[in-house]
């Protein structure tokens, strides 16, 4: 055998002798990887020998190459039962740590979010009563936002600074109201439903948010008055918060309806007395109301945009925030809370046992 030959043999034999001795020493995977990498990598020391593959005899390349690659192999076999080794100790010294006595861990539960309780259980309390729930598309037309809900196109709502524009003609509905209009446009009377949603508008602290849920809703038939309405909320109302709240209606305007009124609730912070441990309660600045919705009886304006004649039927419409009658609900003054995803916060909502 030529020297060149026999010097590269005895190259690789003490290769594999040094890799091997190595690779005894080793305690970690990491450890296992870097000298890997070292000798088998495509720069490593096995690459830097078998380069010199082409300086050989033809006569001779043949041997040498079949002897570096058995060598190869060996390496890569000796590096997997290392590895096994090593992954066999790791178990076996985890396990001998295990503590049977120790109680078993109940996995983290999830909970729904305080705003989807609260939608919830108003739309529950409105089932209860015959209303249907509808649903629709979050970006809305000129026609359907505005123009059907009696809303001219000079009405503030429509400014810029309020209303979130997607083009000339399309909006991010500023309010579930459009439903009204489109189930009045698929049914006729009687209809009563309630429309609850995402709805956008252009403000944003402590109590106000870009995007809110709302609930609108509505009923329309024949001999519809004033006083069904406020027997309406008023079951609303104190099936939400407790049977001794009391209930005010104050005049006020909407476009979509007439005549409109807010709607106050004895404060539910300090049940109505202005004051909490002998302090002036900043949730209804000492006046012992708070308003929580806007309602009225549908416009005529807007029974002949769906096709309704207002000589016939009459109805009446609400509308209310769902963070708002949650954060009276749950005591909240900061309205971001519902939407910062902080857990500590969340989790006191949790319907199920603490884990």
């Amino acid at each position: 055998m030529p020297e060149q030959s026999r010097e590269l043999l005895d190259k690789l034999k003490e290769l594999e002798q040094e890799f091997n001795d190595s690779l005894n020493n080793l305690t970690s995977d990491k450890e296992v990887e870097e000298l890997r990498v070292q000798y088998l990598g495509r720069k490593g020391k096995l690459a830097e020998i078998m380069d010199k593959l082409p300086n050989l005899p033809a006569e001779e390349r043949p041997t040498f190459g079949k002897t570096a690659n058995e060598i190869k192999s060996r390496l890569k076999d000796a590096v997997e039962a290392k590895q096994k080794e090593l992954e066999k100790s790791v178990a076996e010294q985890d396990f001998s740590q295990f503590d049977y006595t120790l109680p078993g861990r109940r996995p983290w539960q999830g909970s729904v979010h305080p705003v989807s309780q609260v939608l919830d259980e108003i739309c529950s309390v409105f089932e209860k009563i015959g209303f249907d729930i509808v649903t629709g598309p979050e970006i809305e037309t000129d026609f359907y936002n505005f123009e059907a809900l009696n809303i001219p196109q000079n009405h503030p709502a429509r400014d810029m600074q309020d209303t979130l524009y997607v083009t000339e003609s399309l909006v991010l509905r500023t309010h579930t109201s459009p439903l009204q209009i489109r189930t009045m446009l698929g049914q006729t009377p009687p209809v009563a439903a309630i429309a609850p949603g995402k709805v956008y508008r252009r403000d944003a602290d402590l109590t106000h948010s870009p995007m809110f849920h709302q609930i609108e809703g509505f009923l329309a038939d024949t001999g519809v008055t004033m006083a069904e309405l406020r027997g309406t909320l008023t079951y609303f109302v104190q099936s939400i918060f407790s049977s001794n709240t009391r209930v005010r209606f104050r005049p006020s305007f909407f476009p979509f309806t007439e005549p409109s009124a807010e709607v106050d609730i004895s404060c539910v912070i300090c049940n109505g007395s202005g004051k909490v441990n002998n302090e002036p309660c900043r949730v209804c600045s000492q006046t012992g109301w708070v308003e929580i919705l806007g309602c009225g009886m549908i416009d005529p304006q807007v029974f002949k945009a769906v096709n309704y004649d207002p000589e016939i039927y009459s109805g009446f419409a609400f509308g209310l925030g769902v963070e708002r009658v949650a954060m009276l609900k749950y005591g909240i003054d900061d309205l971001r809370l519902f939407f910062d995803n902080d857990l500590r916060f969340l989790n006191q909502f949790n319907r199920l046992p603490a884990s």
